[in-house]
């Protein structure tokens, strides 16, 4: 049996305290709606879960449509209540299971032994049962860079005050996860947990206006203060114990392996402006402001602390002439630092170098302030810092005086901490991706041209013309523009780069990460960016062949997201890397080609199994390139929290990637709802971060000699699944008359675009009822609420019967490969985990929410036999007995949501029922039935965790 490392292995006790501490939390929530909303509503709570609960036991036509009236007999307030009582109900259910999972993990540590499956303990130990030497761990670490990039896509509806909310609560149980527990004390407890649950229920957990992306930026920094501050220094920290039990140390009490800082973050919110007219040049400034302002914010937190930690004398102990001249390099500042009156410390230098960093750290702070209030603040020169590597230095020379003198145990602690977060955070504390679409672009530069008449009509250029025309524009040194002359629309596309390139002044060159293209199709998309970035000076080639001269700032990457696009990979990057103008920038910038890829619309486009393996196969293709032209590379992962957007497990997807296309560097987009599943609590974060980079290093094997290859039958197979997958998903979605009316009637999609949880809109355009139109995030979520999870495994189980047929040769084939390659197994692990998500029965319930019955009820059937198909498939080749097998801790979460979310759907289908009544009339009045409708949404999108 196969093993996941999200879920834990040998488990003595079960699940029996995770069904408690849920049953404690509902019976809480409980008391808390018995007192504050009184008994009836209560009574009908409890009426619909049971009701919903027998009928998951055995179906009862009568006692359905007796839950059924009851829902349609209740008011709108009635109804919001009850749809509130569900959905705290899931987000108390979470919290009980990411307690119960962490406790799990805990109860291993103390027994000691080997860890889970993606564990650092795990890990390093099979690294050395491999024979992997020391020297060769170390060279590994030293190439991994593991880079998890926030994103602010609108399918995490929670808002920061919520979410706190429930960090109160997941704190104020704790206490009852001690082994003995006195009576009084555990009544106390659960009356101070009781009070916090009921906070959360005087909380509107819906937002009441729409954020703007100001609110975005400050929701994605809420992570790092809440949880990431705290869980960096902890991950490394349980590295470097892995490697010390199992490497050993040095004579100095040092791990032989050394531990380099390994995570990196990025983000796009404030950097996004595909598709959203909000993110403006000035909010992208603000952006990396802020940013600034929280870790240095953080750093001088922690000076302050260790100042009454490291309190040694030098009467007591010898510092390093290395401290004292650093110390007498301070004095000229002394007078700024030590008013009249303050204690010098000058028998206490560690103490004394801390307010001299103290000091230097505020005046950067503030400055940064004083820039976020308006004003046009500079850097003091003597002062301030100038950058992270100037606090490095000094917190380097603490630590090694400290080593020193035999303190090393001292320095190894809180100190240690604080260097590991600035050598992962600098100053910057994410790399700022900035996105734009290809069109936009090309309509600046053929503004650009025209204006200057380099090139009158450049729209009508093929490919290669355009490529010689900005080649060659690159190279010249006296090409400029008239900025005046432009329309606000290039005006403010080159506002973007002049944005970048001052920022680089402020930040530092790792604020701005890369400059992602959206719909890339060809290579001068990514010429015309390099354009736009030479006109801010932000790149530039030296005289003639002079290479030592030539200056690039900026890194870009092509993001492919369709199946067409993905077809053409090779063909561009052939194009782009061929370029000998491009070639000199790349190696200017550090000659690393950066290529997205978008699960997202691939998906939609073309199906899951198409989408999967084209992604598969382009990797492949794109590492054949670059190596072919002595270019590294990074690949970025444009993936969602759902299946259907790329989601999944982060450890098992990173081991399904080709072999050989993780070379110690994995960037990818953590967004949705998995943001908070993941960085909520410091417990969690630290889980997830130990994961993430074990499956990376464990990827990234064949840098020392150790990696695996495809088989080449596989391989072939895989291709014929795909072209029969893509064939069945495109006729549904394609081919299939009203299949677009369908989606839009049976699902809540045009519902959600009036939910206010995100500043882009959910369609690329004015919604016009197609499928090129409305982006994946509402596409997958739309299926989602519904009950079809669609996207997720459409096709897959059309694909698995048209190959095998009825030979069990072929189907023996099929379960080897769920058995041998890690990607497959991937693959469908997820498949089920969508499958399982999904119900046919509540679904056909949406399904008569559409206005043409019969073409409805058609193409119902079409998705209800193809879904009875995939699973019957899944289970045949994965050889298991039901779905999720493999996985009962997540068999038994998704089970123990069904009779919440049960009555949920049917309360959504009968709010969309009576919402679409009242606007089909042209009423103007106020709706009461939007804001529970909304609600329900929330729910729903709740209890099934990944939806988008």
């Amino acid at each position: 049996m196969t093993q996941h490392p999200d879920r834990v292995q040998d488990s003595s006790t079960g699940d029996k305290p995770l069904r408690a501490r849920v049953k404690l939390f509902g019976k809480l929530l409980g008391n808390i709606i018995r007192r504050l909303e009184g008994p009836e509503v209560f009574r009908a709570v409890e009426t619909l879960r049971r009701g919903f609960v027998s009928l998951r036991q055995q179906d009862d036509p009568d006692k359905r449509a007796r839950l059924m009236r009851l829902i349609d007999e209740m008011d709108p307030k009635r109804l919001e209540t009850i749809i509130r009582a569900f959905s705290i109900y899931f987000s108390l259910a979470n919290l009980a299971e990411e307690d119960f999972l962490y406790r799990e993990r805990r109860r291993q540590v103390t027994r000691g032994g080997p860890l889970w499956l993606g564990s650092f303990d795990h890990t390093v130990r099979e690294f050395q049962a491999s024979d992997v030497s020391a020297e060769q761990l170390q060279f590994l670490l030293e190439q991994v860079k593991y880079m998890p990039v926030f994103t602010a896509h609108p399918t995490e509806a929670r808002r920061r005050t919520v979410m706190e909310a429930q960090r109160r609560i997941f704190l104020a149980a704790e206490p009852l996860n001690k082994g003995r527990i006195g009576r009084e004390e555990r009544r106390e407890v659960i009356r101070q947990l009781e009070t916090q649950i009921q906070v959360l229920w005087r909380t509107n957990e819906v937002r009441v206006t729409k954020p703007e992306v100001l609110d975005e930026i400050k929701y994605g920094l809420f992570y790092y203060e809440e949880s990431l501050f705290t869980a960096v220094p902890l991950t490394y920290r349980l590295l470097e114990k892995a490697i010390r039990r199992t490497y050993g140390t040095d004579e100095a009490g040092r791990p032989n392996v050394r531990i380099p800082s390994l995570l990196r973050f990025g983000s796009w919110i404030g950097g996004d402006r595909d598709g959203n007219p909000y993110v403006t040049p000035a909010v992208t400034e603000r952006a990396c402001r802020l940013a600034m302002e929280q870790v240095l914010s953080e750093y001088l937190r922690r000076v302050h602390d260790l100042r009454f930690v490291l309190t040694h004398s030098s009467l007591m102990c010898q510092p390093t002439q290395a401290l004292m001249d650093s110390l007498a390099e301070d004095d000229s500042i002394s007078s700024a630092v030590f008013r009249e009156g303050l204690n010098e410390m000058r028998t206490e230098p560690y103490r004394r170098k801390l307010y001299f960093i103290r000091h230097r750290l505020s005046e950067t702070l503030n400055t940064v302030r004083r820039r976020l209030a308006g004003e046009t603040a500079v850097l003091p020169v003597q002062s301030a810092y100038h950058g992270p590597e100037e606090l490095l230095g000094d917190l380097y020379v603490i630590r090694d005086s400290l080593e020193s003198h035999g303190d090393g145990n001292i320095a190894g602690a809180d100190l240690t901490d604080l260097i590991r977060l600035v050598e992962t955070f600098g100053f910057h504390l994410h790399h700022l991706d900035i996105r734009q679409e290809s069109l936009v672009h090309t309509a600046a530069v053929a503004e650009i041209l025209a204006s200057t008449g380099e090139e009158a009509d450049y729209d009508a250029q093929d490919e290669p013309t355009r490529l010689t025309l900005l080649g060659r524009l690159l190279t010249r040194d006296d090409f400029t523009c008239d900025i005046d002359v432009l329309s606000e629309e290039t005006r403010q596309t080159l506002a973007v780069f002049q944005t970048m390139a001052r920022l680089r002044g402020e930040v530092g060159g790792d604020g701005i990460g890369t400059y992602v293209i959206s719909m890339t199709h060809a290579a001068s998309h990514v010429m015309e960016v390099m354009l736009l970035a030479r006109l801010a000076d932000l790149a530039k080639l030296g005289p003639g062949e002079e290479l030592e001269a030539d200056v690039c700032h900026v890194r870009i990457s092509p993001l492919f997201e369709t199946i067409e696009d993905l077809h053409h990979v090779e063909s561009v990057l052939e194009s782009l890397l061929g370029d000998p103008v491009y070639a000199r920038l790349l190696k200017a910038s550090g000659n690393r080609q950066e290529v997205m890829l978008g699960y997202s619309d691939s998906c939609k486009d073309g199906g899951i199994l198409a989408s999967a393996w084209n992604l598969y196969d382009a990797q492949r293709k794109i590492i054949d390139i670059t190596e072919a032209h002595g270019v590294e590379c990074r690949l970025f992962h444009g993936r969602g929290g759902t299946i259907g957007r790329g989601g999944g497990p982060t450890h098992e997807s990173i081991m399904a990637q080709p072999p050989g296309t993780v070379q110690g560097e994995i960037k990818f987009t953590e967004q949705g709802e998995v943001l908070s599943y993941k960085y909520s609590n410091v417990e969690t974060a630290v889980y997830e971060l130990s994961i993430g980079a074990t499956g990376l290093i464990k990827a990234s094997r064949g840098l020392i000699g150790q990696g695996g290859q495809d088989n080449p039958d596989f391989l072939g197979v895989m291709n014929a699944l795909a072209e029969h997958g893509e064939q069945a998903y495109r006729g549904l979605t394609d081919q299939t008359p009203g299949l677009l009316d369908y989606f839009y009637e049976a699902t809540p999609v045009e519902e959600i675009g009036r939910m206010n949880i995100g500043s882009r809109p959910s369609h690329r355009r004015k919604a016009d009822r197609s499928k090129s139109s409305i982006r994946a995030i509402p596409w997958v979520f739309g299926w989602a609420q519904s009950r079809h999870t669609v996207p997720a495994w459409y096709g897959i189980g059309t694909a698995l019967q048209t190959w095998h047929g009825e030979d069990p040769e072929r189907l023996a084939q099929l379960q080897s490969m769920y058995r041998e390659w890690p990607f497959f197994h991937s693959l469908l692990s997820n498949c089920q985990m969508s499958l399982s998500k999904a119900d046919m029965g509540i679904a056909q319930e949406y399904a008569e929410l559409c206005q043409d019955q019969d073409q409805a009820q058609r193409i119902y059937q079409v998705i209800r036999d193809e879904y009875q198909r995939t699973v019957s498939q899944v289970l045949a080749v994965s050889g298991a007995g039901s779905l999720l097998e493999e996985n009962p801790t997540l068999a038994l979460s998704l089970t123990r949501r069904d009779p919440y979310l049960d009555p949920l759907n049917h309360i959504q289908i009968i709010l969309l029922r009576r919402y679409r009544a009242l606007h089909a009339q042209g009423e103007k009045a106020e709706d009461p039935w939007i804001s529970p409708l909304l609600r329900s949404i929330n729910a729903i999108a709740a209890g099934m965790r990944n939806t988008g």
